[in-house]
């Protein structure tokens, strides 16, 4: 052993042949941390000292070569200016330059994934070679920024310009096939054949049948196109990137630009014009949002983890109800794996069900995510009943009938009587208190809530939702299970609309009383989409359902009656009592018409005006910064009051909840961030302006004083 430090060794392996390890030894996986990349520069230093140096491979013992940079190091070194940061990037490409220009050829062999900086290493060296499992890319971008240690420039010279654009703006992870196809990877093989194959390859290369120098030399030049086809390839790809970018996100077009003014520099003078973007990017208010989710996220999952170390498998799942919500559940289950029967009362319904799934399934025939064989063996997981004849085998049953506390507590204490010992009973509730609906059970202990988001198959996050006598088995198992079809759990404590919706509808409360003020709905879906929303309040009240928005509305009203009980009728009542429901029956804020597609299509309803006369003052005009305040203030403080009573344990898993569960804006990083970034002495002076509009406008006795200690959610 030449080398033995605690992420990296170096060995050799016959005479003139060598292999760099990358062996961290306090971690199942290899990053590229500042200790990584010491070591890393020690190693090519101890290689470049060896008289006979002929070869070099570069491979990892774990069960994937690297899975990046360390990110939890990101926001120090971001925060030191864009001077230091290009001083940074300036000496890691001196590291990963001394691999590009070592004295012999070198080859990476690829397991697992090596994304970020580690599949930047991967393109520093003159051949790789992957398993057929194995995934690499440059997913930078989805944290506000692009690669800044060569992968702009050394991707596009090796892959050409439109490949490279698309796999570095969107920021995907690329299968082997399809990076064998577009010429970033040499070789791929199976798994037990990997390191042989690469050690094959660098003999071959000695031998005099592959010229590395030539490919070296490839990547270190212009790029082999000329004025007119630069322009058709770059200027084709701002319109694509940008709209799917949009104006919040600006890492895709600045990636693209910088591709573009690097395009006809060689590799030293190429890399300068990358960090100077990677260091426009790295300082801007996105890229601490994006890379604070990442940490966020990480943050969730290792606390979902804990509850699931101990917790049973669910082998055999069930749904009772088998309308959308339950087809969707249905469809989730079978679709990942665990068998579910999906129990309801009559014929038809079980038929929607079993429609729903089916679709959803044949989406994914026709984008090419599963075969039909597979298809068919998902569809076979689902076993409709109008009996609990089989509920005897069930480990979890989720309950998704009727929002109707009545309705609930029956069929809860219905199925009950027919679980085995030990089966875990949980309900689809959106609002009613999980200890209430316990109160009609046996064991109470083994019931617990599990928050689905509509669409199933596409809304991230489940609430799992602790009751007063709801056991720690109860929630592991529900947390395990909801892992299982593949969602992100988050649990929290039983109270009133428990974390989303009682922060949900704080921000509906002041969409009301911007409405009953006399501003224009429509005004206030710009400006809330222009903020950041997928959909303005108006449009997602009619997606939500404007009838389920005024029995959710009631329930936290009742819960909370200090600030969320109106005064008066509101707008959301008013269209209730005229049965105008939103999409579910073609109007509501607005009207619905299916496009071709067969989805609902918004339209303006020029009645709508005159039908809210009752509830809306006179016209007049409000400037986006009133409405986006009055529209934040009260989510946001909620979101505080969340955690101050302890519904989550953490200002991650608020943000988290928040961010999976009604899509606010990633780029603004969650409700808590939202208030760091403005600064919390900032934001409690904006609320005091808006004071007279009641307790959800007035900041907590907490949050005055962490404002006067200059603290944060985030440190």
């Amino acid at each position: 052993m030449l080398m033995e430090g605690k992420t990296i060794q170096v060995a050799a392996i016959e005479p003139g042949l060598y292999e760099l390890i990358f062996a961290n030894r306090d971690d199942s996986v290899n990053k590229l941390n500042q200790e990584t990349l010491a070591e890393l520069k020690q190693a090519i230093s101890t290689l470049t000292a060896q008289d006979n140096l002929r070869g070099v491979l570069i491979r990892s013992d774990k069960d994937s070569f690297i899975v990046g940079a360390d990110i939890t190091e990101f926001i120090g070194l971001f925060s030191a200016g864009p001077d230091e940061i290009q001083q940074g990037l300036q000496q890691m490409n001196a590291i990963f330059n001394s691999v590009e220009d070592l004295p012999c050829p070198t080859v990476a062999a690829i397991n697992g994934v090596a994304l970020g900086g580690g599949f930047e290493l991967c393109l520093a060296c003159d051949y790789r070679v992957m398993t057929q499992s194995a995934k690499v890319g440059l997913p930078e971008v989805k944290l506000g920024i692009y690669p800044g240690w060569g992968g702009t420039v050394r991707l596009p010279r090796l892959i050409g310009v439109d490949n490279a654009n698309e796999w570095i703006c969107t920021g995907s992870e690329q299968r082997a096939d399809k990076a064998l196809q577009a010429g970033a990877v040499d070789a791929v093989v199976a798994p037990e054949l990997l390191r042989e194959a690469g050690l094959e390859l660098l003999r071959d290369c000695i031998a005099g049948d592959f010229d590395y120098q030539a490919r070296r030399a490839e990547k270190q030049s212009p790029i082999r196109l000329n004025q007119i086809e630069q322009m058709m390839a770059f200027e084709s790809a701002k319109g694509m990137i940008g709209a799917k970018a949009g104006p919040h996100y600006p890492a895709p077009m600045t990636a693209l630009k910088t591709i573009q003014a690097h395009a006809n520099l060689t590799r030293d003078a190429a890399q300068a014009v990358e960090a100077k973007g990677f260091a426009t990017l790295a300082t801007n208010a996105v890229t601490p949002a994006l890379v604070g989710l990442f940490l966020k996220d990480q943050q969730v999952k290792r606390i979902s983890k804990h509850y699931e170390a101990d917790a049973q498998p669910v082998r055999q799942a069930a749904v009772l109800g088998a309308g959308i919500m339950g087809g969707g559940i249905a469809y989730q289950s079978a679709s990942r794996g665990t068998p579910i029967l999906m129990k309801d009362i009559n014929e038809d319904a079980l038929q929607l069900g079993l429609t729903e799934a089916s679709k959803l399934l044949n989406k994914q025939l026709e984008r090419g995510k599963l075969d039909g064989t597979k298809m068919a063996a998902s569809l076979a997981r689902i076993r409709p009943t109008l009996s609990y004849g089989d509920f005897g085998n069930v480990d979890l049953v989720v309950e998704a009938v009727v929002e109707n506390p009545k309705i609930k507590q029956s069929v809860l204490a219905e199925v009950e009587a027919q679980l085995p010992e030990g089966a875990i009973l949980t309900s689809n509730t959106s609002t009613i208190s999980i200890t209430t609906l316990a109160k009609s059970l046996k064991k109470p202990e083994n019931f617990c809530g599990m928050h689905f988001f509509n669409p199933v198959h596409r809304m991230p996050l489940v609430e799992v939702i602790r009751g007063e006598k709801s056991s720690e088995q109860a929630i592991a198992r529900t947390v395990a299970f909801a892992k299982a079809l593949g969602k992100t759990p988050i649990v929290v404590n039983d109270c009133p609309g428990f974390l989303v919706n009682r922060v949900l509808f704080p921000y509906f409360a002041g969409f009301t009383g911007l409405v009953r003020d006399g501003a224009d709905y429509q005004q206030i879906d710009r400006v809330m989409e222009r903020f950041g929303w997928p959909m303005g309040p108006a449009h997602l009240l009619d997606v939500v359902g404007i009838d389920t928005a005024f029995h959710a509305g009631a329930v936290l009203a009742e819960g909370f009656p200090d600030r969320m009980a109106a005064d008066g009728e509101t707008v959301i009542s008013h269209l209730f009592q005229q049965q105008r429901l939103g999409q579910k029956n073609g109007k509501g804020f607005y009207r619905y018409e299916q496009d071709r597609k067969g989805k609902p299509k918004k339209l303006v309803d020029e009645e709508l005006s005159a039908l809210i006369q009752g509830v809306s003052a006179a016209p007049r005009d409000f400037s986006d910064e009133d409405i986006i305040a009055r529209m934040m203030i009260p989510l946001c403080i909620e979101a505080v009051r969340c955690l101050e009573d302890g519904i989550v344990n953490t200002a991650a898993e608020v943000d988290m909840g928040l961010i999976y569960g009604i899509g606010f804006p990633m780029f603004r990083g969650g409700a808590l961030f939202y208030i760091d970034q403005m600064g919390l002495q900032a934001f409690c002076d904006l609320a005091d302006r808006h004071a007279d509009l009641g307790k959800l406008y007035q900041p907590t006795d907490k949050m005055r004083a962490m404002a006067a200690a200059g603290q944060t959610y985030f440190g």
